[in-house]
């Protein structure tokens, strides 16, 4: 699909979604998957489905269904996860370790290549196989490591300025755990995790 044919964001969100349910098939020997059973197994309308996968090409047949090997690896080309895509990790506290950790032993396109924090005594330790650097060798590592993402688990009062250096060094995406907005004047994707707010909003449904 050519980039100037624009997909939803709410599209883009669900397709790691269906991702990690067809790599689950795949897991435990399932071929075959229909629109039907997928809707039903994730809690979406089926013809939500049909339609999302059919904004990038006709992946299914009729009374059959989709292949689940093959749709696997058109929504991995689909999220650029052909191929390993390098993030840095930017905060070495109690988040950035479980991130690093978890991150090291899944088997996945996405991998955490550098990580820093700027304070001197976490700087030299090694986190899930990586040294830890200081901020200071930031911008040239990622040029140099050709790293795109970035994952901030900074404080809110650092997030603005670290993010400045991860623009100047060409980052192309942050992942911002911070409670605060991040502002930018490139044309860098920003997405926001934020887990208090989403369970202040799951609280809503507490009966």
């Amino acid at each position: 699909m050519a980039k100037s044919e624009k997909i939803s964001e709410a599209v883009v969100r669900r397709l790691p979604i269906y991702l990690r349910y067809l790599s689950y098939l795949q897991q435990v020997g399932v071929t075959t998957v229909s629109s039907q059973q997928m809707g039903k197994n994730l809690d979406v309308n089926p013809a939500q489905i049909r339609k999302d996968l059919s904004s990038f090409g006709d992946f299914g047949k009729k009374g059959i269904g989709y292949d689940v090997n093959y749709l696997v690896e058109k929504i991995r080309q689909i999220l650029k996860l052909s191929e390993e895509i390098r993030v840095a990790l930017i905060g070495a506290g109690h988040l950035g370790h479980a991130i690093s950790n978890y991150n090291a032993q899944v088997e996945d396109y996405m991998r955490i290549a550098a990580i820093f924090d700027n304070d001197p005594a976490k700087c030299g330790k090694v986190l899930a196989g990586i040294t830890i650097q200081p901020l200071e060798e930031l911008i040239q590592t990622v040029k140099e490591q050709k790293i795109r993402l970035a994952i901030l688990t900074v404080p809110a009062a650092a997030a603005q300025s670290v993010a400045n250096l991860l623009f100047e060094a060409g980052i192309e995406g942050i992942l911002n755990f911070a409670p605060t907005t991040i502002r930018t004047e490139r044309d860098v994707r920003i997405h926001y995790a934020d887990v208090t707010s989403s369970l202040q909003s799951l609280a809503y449904y507490l009966t």
